[in-house]
């Protein structure tokens, strides 16, 4: 299996996986990899690694946006086998161990079902591990507010209302936003294309996902990274606002 790896700026690397995306990015022979896509994403994104002349070996931390199973799929395999420390804001760890679970329900999508998209991704979605227990066993906070002391020294920044803990990656010097969920530029599920909200059933507080356009919207970049599309160049102000906009 071969994942698309897209190098999009100088050591930053979007991977397109089965319906989601992660990052990585590179500082000589070290990696921080964002995210890990769905369980049944792994040999994906192994072939990553070594597509941009890594290793799990040489991933020095996984940073989760959030910890929903297509993003969290493979951080525990990377923990126990490599020692790779997982790294998520302080309100997303326990999420991480499963002490619970906001993530969209069976009932959810059995109510959306009509909308187009919603079925054919739910089975793709079962078929790749997203209803798997993957708790990771030792996750870790941030250690400070700040930029982190990893490859491409990404700032979390606090976007919840996906999820209670979700972060988005800022690296200022490069301009690039690693949005994970708090902001995507498609989806299975959408028929739009451009900056956007998932639906409503994908977040655990609509009106806080809202809100956190704004947090997004005051970050200066011109290249954002999506847990779902294809990268968005251009002003993440605008991208923010006109998911805004979209969504009320």
């Amino acid at each position: 299996m071969r994942a698309e790896v897209q190098q999009v700026a100088d050591g930053t690397y979007l991977v397109h996986g089965s319906n989601t995306n992660w990052v990585i990015l590179a500082e000589g022979d070290a990696l921080t990899l964002v995210d890990t896509g769905y369980p049944g994403d792994r040999e994906l994104v192994l072939d990553s690694l070594t597509q941009v002349g890594g290793s799990p070996e040489a991933v020095t931390a996984v940073l989760i946006t959030h910890a929903h199973n297509d993003h969290l799929g493979s951080a525990e395999h990377l923990r126990a086998a490599y020692g790779t420390p997982v790294l998520l804001h302080e309100a997303e760890v326990p999420h991480a161990r499963r002490e619970f679970l906001h993530q969209v329900t069976v009932g959810d999508v059995l109510r959306n079902g009509w909308r187009p998209g919603v079925v054919p991704w739910a089975l793709h979605a079962i078929r790749s591990g997203g209803k798997t227990h993957v708790p990771v066993t030792a996750p870790e906070a941030f250690p400070k507010p700040g930029p982190l002391d990893v490859p491409g020294r990404p700032v979390p920044v606090h976007t919840p209302g996906h999820t209670d803990g979700h972060v988005a990656f800022h690296l200022p010097e490069a301009g690039v936003l690693i949005s994970g969920d708090a902001l995507v530029s498609g989806h299975a599920t959408s028929r739009i294309e451009g900056p956007q909200l998932l639906l409503d059933m994908f977040h655990h507080e609509r009106a806080r996902a809202v809100a956190s356009l704004d947090v997004l919207a005051e970050l200066d970049g011109e290249l954002m990274l999506p847990g779902h599309g294809p990268a968005y160049r251009g002003p993440l102000r605008e991208a923010a606002l006109q998911a805004k906009d979209r969504a009320l």
